[in-house]
């Protein structure tokens, strides 16, 4: 019976070594691994929480629970949140976190704020007239982990609105709302505060670098400037929570990491060089594509592998995982067959890089001064309540898959 019980212990132990969320992840040159040491590869969806009412979108449509059911059921590992660094300056700044009834009032107006409110509450019953949005960004990471679903925070925006632009005002460092003072300290918060998420194994800095309309007001758009900022703020963020990776984006939309694969001049006499970074196990490279008009693969291939990719490759200076946390197409037309959609399905899982796709938002609270906006690239309908796409979700089904190989 000794034996028969030691054979059964031995027998769960695995279970008990390898579950989730084996955290914390760390980078291994072109792979990131979880706290057992296996290959982990970031497939997924972005979510966004970054608009106007600053509150993860599709809530008046549907409960946290199924949103995260529907994601599961494609197999996904991990969800990017997107949030705006306005929910921290007003937690900070203006007296405390705006509640979800406030933030829709004043997103939407009173009237209309106050019945998507309370289909909000409807949907999602364990919030009340007290629940505030970062409670909501809590509850959402925890379903996010019952379901067993990574959490990758994005810093998305500075103002709550939608994103992107080059007039904006959020588009580089000194932007009309993009202070940089408090863009650290809003990540720094985040950080922080994500401790208490059971599955949160990452934040990225900054969506979308981007050259701003009034160059003016700004700090040079460079690789200079870009170094001296994301790296002071990756050591804040790296003093907050240790444990987490750290997702660096590019310049022009996140499109380029050019100079980084092979720690090239970026002025001033600055090169990214991996081994200068104490935390150089935590950093990931990011990069974005929506070459929705591409005629050929070929071209796109090579796009990619010299804007950011190659950093994959052994012979790259700085090795390090790179993930196409963004990507993207309409999912009302055939899209999902071109020549765009069906090259990045074979070459991304091909290159064994992590990506999220966006987006999952079939509707958005408000977009752009319109309300109930309807999202077209979303996954989801925009009633939330299942895929717009049946055809569009087959081939994202596909390169899940192959992802997973």
């Amino acid at each position: 019976m000794r034996f028969l019980n030691s054979l059964l212990c031995a027998a769960s132990l695995p279970s008990l070594l390898f579950a989730f969320p084996n955290l914390p992840f760390k980078t291994s040159k072109r792979w990131i691994v979880d706290s057992t040491g296996a290959n982990f590869t970031y497939i997924g969806v972005n979510w966004p929480g970054a608009a106007d009412v600053m509150i993860p979108e599709g809530l008046q449509y549907s409960s946290i629970e199924s949103i995260v059911s529907k994601i599961k059921s494609l197999k996904m590992n991990v969800v990017r949140l997107t949030f705006a660094i306005e929910m921290i300056d007003d937690i900070k700044d203006n007296g405390g976190d705006v509640t979800m009834e406030k933030a829709f009032q004043k997103a939407l107006g009173t009237s209309q704020g106050n019945t998507v409110y309370q289909q909000v509450l409807k949907n999602n019953p364990q919030f009340n007239a007290t629940t505030t949005r970062i409670q909501v960004f809590d509850a959402v990471a925890a379903e996010l982990a019952k379901q067993e679903i990574y959490v990758h925070l994005d810093n998305h925006m500075s103002k709550g609105a939608w994103c992107c632009g080059t007039g904006d005002g959020n588009a580089w460092f000194g932007d009309t709302y993009f202070n940089a003072d408090k863009w650290k300290r809003g990540l720094q918060y985040m950080a922080d505060h994500g401790k208490k998420w059971s599955s949160l194994i990452s934040i990225g800095l900054r969506n979308e670098f981007r050259k701003p309309d009034k160059a003016g007001s700004s700090l040079a758009y460079n690789w200079q400037t870009w170094y001296t900022q994301v790296t002071a703020a990756a050591d804040i963020v790296n003093a907050a929570n240790p444990d987490i990776l750290i997702f660096l984006s590019g310049l022009d939309y996140d499109t380029t990491m050019s100079p980084i694969p092979g720690a090239g001049d970026l002025g001033g006499g600055k090169k990214f060089q991996l081994s200068n970074f104490k935390y150089a196990n935590k950093l990931v490279m990011e990069l974005h594509n929506y070459q929705n008009s591409a005629t050929s693969c070929d071209s796109m291939k090579s796009g990619l592998w010299n804007n950011g990719f190659k950093a994959l490759d052994a012979s790259a200076v700085n090795q390090m995982p790179v993930t196409l946390t963004e990507f993207g197409f309409s999912q009302a037309d055939s899209s999902y067959n071109g020549v765009y959609a069906s090259c990045l399905r074979k070459i991304i899982p091909e290159w064994k890089a992590g990506w999220t796709v966006w987006v999952l938002a079939g509707s958005y609270y408000i977009r752009s001064g319109k309300s109930d906006y309807e999202e077209v690239w979303g996954l989801l309908n925009h009633q939330w309540t299942g895929w717009r796409s049946n055809s569009a979700i087959n081939g994202l089904k596909a390169m899940v898959d192959a992802s997973l190989k």
